[in-house]
């Protein structure tokens, strides 16, 4: 079992009175922010404008990447420090004072001390981000920083903030950078035209992006990520409970609150977050959406749940690795992993994690700090949620305390974008991602994976297009199609497609593939989940119509999660319209060791060659006689196939009927 190194800092004694799951208090927050932050300053230019930590600079250069180091780390200040009341006993504001100073005196010179200018997203954009969260620390500790600055600097401030007024974002949540600046210079009384027409169109665009159920798309297209609850929801909600606006506090807490219903399942019994998307290096960032929400008062979920998510995440990081033997955030997940960056990750990337202490703007008597650690979303009953906006199916366990995210909506490839292999995203382009499994590397077999192969080389998934999602009690379902691309050779082949559909039940999923148009030659592969051999987390898959082979390929560079993975894979051989059908099963529940047991039942396909293979359905619990599926049915028709399923368990039957582009799913 892999052991991480203590937090750097010291950390409070543990309550488990009032936290029995975490031992976690609002002093842990505290420590956690004041140990980050003494970490992280040691790093500072003389004249504290930037912050210059150690590791390999992002795209942006390292300049860009001092400011990002001063803005995020003022971020996690300006919420200790306002949450305090501004009591600040390690002088943070004095500090971040002088740097903005110092930073803003000759903006854009090449000296040791100048922030950069603010430009357009495409040509020297990364300041516009940091931009919002040196407006947003300012706005947070105003009586304590920003009234007590000479008129000078506030002019310079105010002159450099305004480049994000006057440059043009990036077509996504950058929009709410200029957004949250505007809104700081309209609370200090230096609002005008330019500032309100900034907002306007923000929130013009955020309209545009809201896509219902609480999720917004990350810009045009489908992308959704976290960036809804550090973003999206963020910006705007605090914006208006800072500016005590009801009506719009109103308007957008609505929405965070139907997010955090289907949100707040997404982490794990132990306190993850769900491996999936962009940016995760920002790790416990993911909570920011919860705290906002019993800061608030925009959410559905009683205080002790909210504060068991938040100290879990926390914990779960601190624990874990994330803030190193020097007390820095490091770019990875646990501790350093560069599969999980983008290009545009620095070594002060990973501080967007000061996000999360919005939380400690509640006060100590505040309910989320008063109220009793109450149990996870997780934590209860198994539950299968299907998520229509997004295109999402979420599925967690009580035994093991594994949510698993089904995606068949999510593919953050823009709508005036080609769809390209060379541009694949592990983190958008997998059939599923959990709490305790990461995406293998692009270098590596692709961890559930629909791949068809044409001409030796396998296709990857790129733009998804939803069919529609559902659940009932105790399951649920969600099915997509895409077009499959190759990186060598011709793009696409003509007339190929692939139509998906996943049916969750406890811990297995009933993977249902049918392919069209495949060539003469082609042949499908389906991976299952990416696991540690002999790990306390294991992957199965099992083949139930359509599959030939069965085999278990290695994943060197490993995931976020482990060193060295690997993951199941079947195979098929297809030309035309094949219908292919596989049990998926991801579990760390102690209790089930014991490998599937066989069945050889005809009903399950008996021209298979694995209806005599070990696994080829999986038993329920360990020990257990009684297979999980006991008929597979798999009947063409003049529009479409029908696929039809009987779970042994309490012979529930499931039938899914594919049409022209359309699916349907009934399960009684």
């Amino acid at each position: 079992m892999t052991t991480f190194p203590a937090p750097a800092f010291r950390l409070p004694p543990e309550d488990r009175a009032s936290s029995p799951r975490t031992g976690y208090t609002r002093a842990h927050w505290e420590a956690a922010a004041d140990g980050l932050l003494h970490a992280a300053r040691r790093w500072a230019t003389p004249g504290g404008a930037l912050l210059d930590l150690p590791g390999p600079p992002s795209h942006s250069g390292v300049r860009s990447d001092g400011l990002e180091g001063y803005a995020r780390t003022f971020l996690a200040a300006a919420f200790r420090v306002a949450g305090a009341e501004g009591k600040d006993p390690h002088n943070w504001l004095d500090r971040y004072a002088r740097g903005l100073a110092s930073g803003t005196r000759t903006p854009g010179r090449d000296d040791a001390e100048s922030w950069p200018l603010i430009l357009d997203h495409h040509v020297q954009g990364q300041p516009m981000v940091e931009s919002a969260s040196v407006a947003l620390g300012l706005r947070l500790t105003r009586p304590w920083l920003w009234d007590r600055l000479e008129p000078g600097v506030q002019d310079r401030a105010e002159q450099w903030l305004r480049g994000a007024l006057r440059h043009l974002p990036a077509g996504n949540n950058w929009y709410l950078f200029p957004y949250t600046v505007a809104g700081f210079l309209e609370s200090v009384g230096r609002g005008d035209a330019e500032t309100a027409r900034a907002r306007e169109r923000a929130l013009e665009l955020l309209e545009g992006w809201y896509r219902g159920d609480g999720w917004y798309a990350d810009g045009d297209g489908r992308a959704f990520d976290h960036y809804n609850g550090w973003a999206l929801h963020l910006y705007p909600v605090l914006d208006a409970h800072l500016a005590g606006d009801e009506g719009e506090s109103a308007r957008h807490g609505a929405r965070l609150r139907e997010h955090l219903e289907s949100f707040s399942l997404m982490f794990g019994g132990d306190g993850a977050p769900l491996h999936f998307g962009r940016s995760l290096t920002y790790r416990f960032a993911a909570s920011a959406g919860v705290a906002l929400g019993a800061v608030s008062g925009h959410t559905p979920l009683a205080p002790g749940v909210s504060r068991r998510l938040v100290n879990g995440s926390l914990r779960y990081f601190l624990e874990r690795g994330a803030s190193g033997t020097d007390g820095l955030l490091s770019l990875g997940w646990h501790g350093p992993h560069t599969a999980t960056l983008q290009s545009y990750s620095g070594p002060a990337s990973p501080y967007w994690a000061s996000k999360a202490f919005v939380a400690l703007l509640a006060p100590a008597g505040h309910p989320l700090w008063a109220s009793v650690e109450e149990a996870a979303p997780s934590e209860g009953p198994d539950r299968v949620l299907s998520v229509p906006a997004p295109g999402f199916l979420v599925q967690s366990t009580r035994a093991d305390g594994i949510v698993r995210l089904h995606n068949h909506g999510s593919d953050h490839v823009r709508p005036d974008e080609g769809e390209s292999a060379a541009d694949t995203d592990p983190h958008y382009a997998r059939l599923a991602y959990s709490t305790v499994t990461g995406p293998t590397s692009a270098a590596n077999p692709a961890d559930n994976h629909l791949s068809v192969t044409v001409g030796g080389v396998r296709s990857t998934r790129r733009r998804i297009h939803p069919l529609g999602t559902g659940h009932g009690d105790g399951w649920g379902w969600a099915g997509s199609w895409h077009v499959p691309v190759f990186p060598a050779g011709p793009s696409t082949a003509p007339g190929l497609r692939v139509e998906s559909v996943t049916v969750a039940r406890g811990r297995y999923e009933l993977r249902v593939h049918r392919v069209l148009g495949a060539p003469d030659g082609a042949r499908a592969e389906l991976t299952g989940w990416a696991a540690e051999p002999g790990g306390p987390v294991r992957s199965e898959l099992y083949g139930l119509h359509g599959w030939e082979t069965r085999e278990e390929v290695r994943a060197p560079q490993g995931t976020a999660f482990t060193r060295w993975a690997v993951l199941p894979r079947l195979a098929a051989d297809t030309a035309g319209t094949v219908v292919l059908v596989a049990l998926a099963s991801l579990t760390a529940d102690p209790e089930l060791t014991a490998a599937p047991e066989l069945t050889s039942d005809s009903a399950l396909d008996a021209d298979s060659a694995l209806a005599a293979a070990p696994g080829f359905t999986a038993a329920p619990e360990a020990g257990s006689s009684e297979s999980v599926v006991d008929e597979v049915d798999v009947r063409p028709g003049p529009n479409g196939d029908t696929v039809g399923v009987r779970w042994a368990e309490d012979g529930t039957r499931t039938r899914i009927t594919f049409g022209r582009g359309s699916v349907a799913v009934d399960h009684a």
